[in-house]
């Protein structure tokens, strides 16, 4: 059973030696324990001081390409290094390694295909009672739209095992934790949550300016991710909605044709049809992009058994 322990690092020079070395290097269940740094194309020591540190592996890219993009190409590495189990922190310590071990419990037992650190559960609270609130109200509308019991959708302090990595295709060039939920909902992987403390940040979030960029960052991804997957249900609730106004219209306009004699409520009328056409167009267009989701579906299934073929076990 082998564990690898994956840091996304853009310029992280700081705190980094102390975070690797205050990972585990042993852990019941696990036979390997690896640590593999994504540099996210640093321009300080982060890639120097990961190297004296003890990182097993380093893997550079070539540019900064943000949050989602290192995640997405430490899932790549862990499949092709053969990993059983993904571990996924951060290097500002932010997260206690020493909960890696509960994090990646419910999977050892066969309980989870994802596990999450929740932070929202842990007292004292971590935020302020502004930022709880929003961090809640997130977590809500995560949970509806994938179906999943997540109770912290934006903590990246998450462990993943092989068939949670095969399936996870980050889209987003922003943040892969809200995707990342939507996609284990689509794809009907088990979501579990432990919680964990955190420590007291040694330097402000450097993933979003403003949090109401954050809200409108995440609104974008959950409608996209959505969009992607379940088409139909969108645009066929979006179609009968208009065929249902335009219903309502139709019946006020012989209401007041009947009582008036026919007379006036033309811009009812020019309303009515532009609804139903509106309406039908949405259901068919919700036909359209159904087979075009079905067709991704396929491709990720081809992905999914080329990547098992490749780097299958023996």
């Amino acid at each position: 059973m082998k564990l690898l322990i994956q840091i996304p690092c853009w310029n992280e020079e700081d705190t980094l030696a102390e975070t690797i070395r205050s990972l585990p290097v042993r852990m019941e269940g696990i036979d390997t324990v690896e640590v593999m740094i994504i540099d996210d194309g640093s321009t300080d020591k982060t890639i120097e001081v990961a190297a004296r540190a003890g990182a097993h592996a380093i893997i550079p890219l070539k540019r900064h390409r943000g949050l989602a993009r290192a995640f997405s190409a430490g899932i790549d590495e862990a499949i092709k290094r053969n990993a059983d189990i993904l571990v996924n922190t951060d290097a500002d310590l932010q997260y206690p390694s020493s909960c890696i071990g509960s994090l990646i419990k419910p999977i050892l037992t066969g309980e989870a295909d994802i596990v999450v650190g929740d932070r929202l559960s842990h007292k004292p609270r971590p935020f302020s009672a502004g930022k709880m609130a929003l961090e809640r109200l997130g977590t809500w509308i995560i949970r509806v739209f994938s179906k999943t019991g997540i109770k912290d959708a934006a903590s990246g302090f998450r462990a993943l095992n092989r068939d949670a990595m095969l399936s996870m295709v980050i889209h987003d060039e922003f943040s892969y934790t809200l995707e990342s939920l939507l996609l284990a909902g689509v794809k009907q992987l088990r979501v579990a949550n432990v919680t964990i403390p955190t420590n007291k940040p040694k330097r402000n979030s450097r993933l979003f300016k403003s949090i109401w960029r954050y809200i409108l960052r995440s609104v974008i991804t959950i409608t996209r991710i959505y969009l992607m997957y379940h088409p139909l249900k969108f645009f066929v609730t979006l179609g009968l909605f208009c065929l249902g106004s335009s219903f309502l219209i139709g019946i006020r306009y012989l209401y007041f044709f009947i009582l008036e004699g026919g007379g006036g409520h033309i811009q009812s009328l020019i309303l009515l049809a532009v609804l139903a056409g509106a309406g039908f167009q949405c259901i068919i267009l919700g036909m359209l992009a159904d087979v075009v989701s079905a067709n991704r579906r396929l491709l990720e299934q081809i992905r999914i058994r080329q990547l098992e073929g490749r780097y299958e076990k023996y």
